[in-house]
């Protein structure tokens, strides 16, 4: 079992009228090389699930295990070895540094890995390859679209070739077709070997996984396989 939680919450200002329960009492397994859609509307919960599952945030109960590792008893540090070293992030907002170019962007996990500097330049251009921006190596994200700005942070997710992705509304602020372009990379990841985790509040978005997880108020309220029509 690749991921594995349970009765897990997250609770902000807890005993306080304010108290929100943005996870509560949640329970999930997922396989290696599964396609997993988590689907809810803003405020389920379904981020912050990405925030916990990607080691960004620390749950307040409840047990993680992530291929079999404790993920409560480990340290900070430990914490950004295993981001580091099993998952990569894809988010809405590109998530680039704007004084660095594509080729630069897409180094920096290669630095934190410990990639030799001369192994480095040519695993980020294979990386920009994949996505089809090896051509704008040399362009900041200010000379690109916003769609090119996307395919290079998943260049830069998949440049240390992580087990897993995690991607939070990676089509939300792109136009149909290249958010299209941008599932179409995540599916070839996936039948490539790559678990995939999509997090999105949009249904159509979601048909392109495999299961569907749908979260209401912290909740998980349905899981479900779904047959898809690119396999």
């Amino acid at each position: 079992m690749l991921i594995e939680i349970q009765n897990l919450y997250k609770i902000y200002n807890e005993g306080k009228e304010s108290e929100v329960r943005a996870l509560d009492g949640v329970s999930l397994q997922i396989d290696k090389g599964e396609f997993v859609a988590i689907v809810g509307q803003s405020g389920s919960g379904k981020s912050t699930m990405m925030n916990v599952l990607g080691c960004l945030d620390i749950p307040t109960y409840g047990e993680y295990h992530l291929d079999g590792t404790d993920i409560g008893s480990l340290s900070d540090k430990q914490l950004a070895r295993i981001r580091n070293r099993e998952i990569g992030f894809i988010f809405q907002g590109y998530n680039l540094i704007q004084e660095l170019d594509a080729l630069e962007n897409v180094t920096l996990p290669l630095i934190y890995r410990g990639v030799s500097v001369f192994d480095r330049e040519d695993m980020a251009m294979e990386a920009l390859a994949k996505v089809g921006m090896d051509d704008r190596a040399h362009h900041r994200p200010s000379e690109m679209s916003g769609g090119q700005q996307q395919r290079v942070a998943i260049a830069r997710a998949i440049a240390t070739a992580p087990p897993i992705i995690m991607a939070d509304e990676p089509t939300g602020a792109l136009d149909s077709k290249t958010g299209k372009h941008v599932l179409e990379i995540l599916r070839d990841l996936y039948r490539g070997g790559t678990t995939i985790l999509l997090i999105t509040h949009d249904d159509g978005i979601a048909a392109t996984a495999r299961r569907v997880v749908r979260l209401s108020d912290g909740k998980i309220i349905s899981d479900k396989q779904q047959e898809v029509d690119w396999e």
